[in-house]
């Protein structure tokens, strides 16, 4: 187990899911200061966890390559069972205008890519993202296959010359998700689940809570390495995203994540969500170790792709006993949900407003909820950042997070200003 395994294991409860080896990272973000010394002393006292898993890597050796006889030449990654398959190409070498695909064998998500994006990204190609040593991985396809596919614009005659040319595609591994039964047989029962389970799916609150529900679609879900997973949000009107430190504690965890916007069900308890938006890390630009304030300020590839779903905003304020507070999330990695009630039906609150940098509640959360906005009910803004539970679970006060990153925000409603990100 690494050193970073073997910390979080001894400090956070069941709000974290997977947890990785730490790569150095390429360019260090900015840290914050006195919090980082002084908050661990500081924490609640909590249960000692295992950390969630998620899914596993599996070894591959596939090729694509040209054919004299055919425009396309096809391979397919399927692991029964899996919730969704990631391929690792350790090579992808291409005529110009010739490209591969990834895709559901439905055909309802495809990835494309015009050659390897890490030696030179073209105009048409997809996001993707890079786990160290050569080569990059595809953007996930949900379910457990996913179709791999050479599109040549011409049956090459040369093909063989091509082939010793190093021409093709050459799949050498690939992450698949774990099913919903393994992933509970894999992980203990969570701690943060604080009686009945109370959370249901944002689309059931579509109608009955309509500016909650408006404000879950700024929160994403996170796929952490090929491995596991957390919850991630839009803050301000720039390209700016916010999780917890112990989703991503590297430039090389950013490189290696992906973020999953809509990705709920279409029918309130139908488990029918749809394939949403997905898009890779691009900067890290200012983080709080665990043991302070636990947060990962971030930018994304794409950004114009994910700005339908609207942004969240940060409270200023101090959060007050007993004020109404809600947390979408993608706890248990399923589509997003929301915490409103309480066990016995009343609304979630503030149990604990300040106990060192956190807020408490009794909201229910579960592993891959860590990252989650907690939002105040009086005026739909960020008062907390979800990263422990335990029962009453706990959330850093998002006041102390504003302090540390204001100048790297825009945190007004309007225009997005100089510090907008481009991706």
């Amino acid at each position: 187990m690494s050193r970073r395994s073997r910390f979080l294991a001894a400090v956070i409860p069941l709000a974290v899911t997977l947890i990785l080896p730490a790569a150095a990272a390429s360019a260090t973000p900015v840290r914050s200061g006195d919090a980082a010394r002084q908050a661990q002393s500081r924490q609640p006292a909590l249960p000692a966890p295992k950390p969630d898993a998620a899914g596993e890597k599996k070894a591959a050796n596939s090729e694509l390559r040209y054919s004299p006889d055919s425009r396309t030449t096809q391979v397919t990654v399927r692991q029964p069972g899996s919730s969704y398959v990631k391929v690792h190409f350790a090579s992808v070498r291409l005529l110009p205008g010739d490209r591969v695909t990834v895709a559901s064998p439905s055909g309802r998500e495809v990835h494309t890519y015009y050659g390897d994006p890490t030696v030179r990204k073209q105009r048409g190609d997809s996001p993707f993202t890079v786990h160290g040593g050569t080569g990059f991985a595809a953007m996930s396809i949900d379910g457990d296959a996913a179709v791999v596919t050479l599109h040549s614009s011409a049956k090459r005659g040369n093909a063989a010359a091509l082939t010793r040319q190093g021409f093709g595609a050459r799949i050498d591994s690939y992450f698949r998700g774990f099913s919903q039964a393994e992933y509970t047989a894999t992980n203990p029962r969570p701690f943060s689940v604080c009686g009945t389970d109370g959370r249901r799916d944002v689309t059931c609150y579509k109608e009955s809570h309509p500016t909650e529900y408006a404000r879950s679609r700024s929160v994403a879900r996170q796929l952490l390495n090929g491995l596991g997973h957390c919850t991630a949000w839009r803050v301000g009107d720039t390209n700016t995203m916010l999780t917890n430190q112990h989703c991503m504690e590297s430039e090389a965890d950013l490189r290696g994540s992906e973020f999953q916007f809509d990705y709920d069900c279409a029918t309130c308890g139908g488990r029918n969500p749809g394939a949403g938006t997905k898009v890779s890390g691009a900067q890290l630009l200012k983080l709080s170790p665990l043991s302070a304030l636990d947060y990962a300020l971030f930018s994304v590839n794409n950004f114009e792709s994910i700005q339908q779903f609207g942004t969240l905003y940060l409270e200023t304020r101090e959060p007050t006993a007993g004020e109404r507070i809600y947390i979408p999330g993608h706890g248990d990695v399923l589509p997003k949900r929301l915490s409103v009630v309480e066990d016995g039906g009343g609304n979630c609150v503030i149990r604990t407003p300040s106990s060192g940098v956190n807020t408490g509640y009794m909201c229910d959360t579960s592993g891959g909820n860590s990252g989650s906005p907690v939002l105040a009910g009086s005026s739909h803004k960020v008062i907390a950042l979800h990263h422990l539970g335990g029962c009453p679970n706990w959330g850093t006060r998002i006041s102390l997070v504003y302090k540390e990153i204001s100048s790297l925000i825009d945190n007004e409603p309007g225009t997005p200003d100089s510090r907008v990100l481009s991706g």
